[in-house]
């Protein structure tokens, strides 16, 4: 049984300083994708979709949100050994600093994976979507002998920047890395890809940021503290010392490291053959909330995702993701907009009630185009939002303007009338 052999520890990532205002009040892995999901729920969902089920999810900034959505969401037998639990920085008579980076993380977390029995370790980032049999990464892992297996991904000459490269063998084992190359260092850089790759020009191995480590030289590489880095220090040190394998992966995967990323990453689920197929076999598991279905009235739908429990009354709702619980009043155009929804419903006597102007949601005669609308916001009647490549990055109290998404912040209020363009 690979679940025997195999712990996955899910790395969530720093302060998420470049996702921010939507990391301001949550961890990175707990913010909401695809109108239902949190982040974390997609390297989880492989886990489990790989029959690997033994999950430390690390952590150490606003971690609040992301205990309960677990706490919430993965139950398993209590016969079986399987179990999501998230680890947050704390201080022990070993260390009494905040995790480093990736590999101090993991230094840090040792006492408690070392309290399982396991092969191999299989480290995976908490910010990423794809789709991965992990459990062929492993077998063939294990079939060559490795001591470590990095997931890799063939990029073009103008992405390779970016990453860690690497370049292998006629047998796939990892000769040599650099991390995030000049662009005049690339014609030394490229390796063997499949004809498919080659067409489109990525013919570069980037690292994924998913490893494969066994036990024992896992615990031999954590005992030197100087190190703090997987994709820094680990990875380009180890790879002439230890047989390092690379594993080529060539499905949808994209690195949620920015607004603009996470933008066109969820927009992208509304295409009509969407690179992240959410309608296949391998399921996206998340939170089973009890949600009504939602009703809609009036209302021109285009290339859109409706998530469940939704009013709607809008206009038209145009390439949109709209979330769990949103509502949208009449004569409302919305557009090119991920709508994360609410975590409660509103009725009318408690607005009355309360003397509560604007409902939860956006109210009606509203035109709202690329834009990012986080949970439980208010947006009132007649409130004109026009994002795009024209405005200028800019933060309020209530939103924020970057790359030309304008993100309303968590909770906010935008006062009826008011117009971003």
């Amino acid at each position: 049984m690979i679940n025997d052999k195999v712990l996955s520890i899910i790395l969530g990532g720093g302060q998420g300083s470049r996702l921010y205002p939507l990391t301001a009040n949550r961890s990175k892995p707990a913010v909401p994708i695809a109108g239902k999901y949190r982040l974390v729920d997609i390297p989880i969902s492989n886990c489990i979709n790989s029959n690997i089920k033994r999950i430390y999810v690390l952590t150490q900034f606003n971690s609040a949100s992301l205990n309960q959505h677990i706490k919430n969401t993965y139950h398993f037998s209590f016969f079986s050994s399987a179990f999501v639990d998230v680890l947050a920085a704390e201080q022990t008579m070993q260390s009494d600093k905040w995790f480093q980076g990736t590999a101090d993380a993991v230094r840090q977390s040792m006492h408690h994976f070392l309290a399982h029995d396991f092969d191999y370790a299989l480290i995976l980032s908490g910010d990423q979507l794809y789709n991965m049999d992990l459990e062929d990464m492993i077998a063939k892992h294990r079939e060559s002998n490795a001591e470590i297996t990095i997931a890799t991904y063939p990029v073009n000459a103008k992405d390779a920047t970016g990453f860690g490269l690497l370049k292998t063998n006629d047998e796939n084992v990892v000769t040599s890395f650099i991390e995030k190359p000049a662009s005049e260092l690339l014609p030394d850089w490229t390796s063997e890809v499949s004809d498919e790759m080659n067409k489109e020009g990525r013919n570069y191995l980037a690292s994924m940021g998913i490893y494969i480590f066994n036990r024992d030289l896992l615990i031999d590489l954590m005992k030197n503290p100087d190190t703090n880095d997987f994709g820094k220090e680990i990875i380009p040190q180890s790879i002439h010392n230890h047989k390092t394998l690379s594993y080529q992966y060539e499905g949808y995967w994209t690195d949620i490291g920015t607004i603009e990323s996470f933008f066109e990453a969820n927009l992208g689920l509304t295409d009509d053959i969407p690179k992240f197929n959410l309608y296949d076999e391998n399921r996206v598991y998340t939170r089973a909330r009890i949600l009504p279905t939602s009703k809609i009235s009036g209302t021109t739908i285009n290339n859109s995702v409706i998530s469940d429990g939704c009013i709607i009354h809008a206009e038209k709702i145009e390439r949109c993701v709209i979330g769990i619980r949103s509502r949208i009043g009449k004569n409302s155009l919305v557009q090119n907009t991920y709508m994360m929804g609410n975590d409660t419903y509103e009725s009318l006597a408690d607005m009355e009630a309360n003397h509560i102007e604007n409902l939860l949601g956006i109210g009606n005669n509203c035109f709202i185009n690329y834009c990012i609308v986080d949970k439980n916001c208010r947006i009132g009647d007649n409130v004109r939002i026009e994002g795009g490549k024209h405005l200028e990055d800019k933060e309020t109290d209530s939103y924020l303007i970057k790359d030309g998404i304008v993100v309303i912040k968590k909770g906010a209020t935008i006062p009826k009338g008011t117009i971003i363009k």
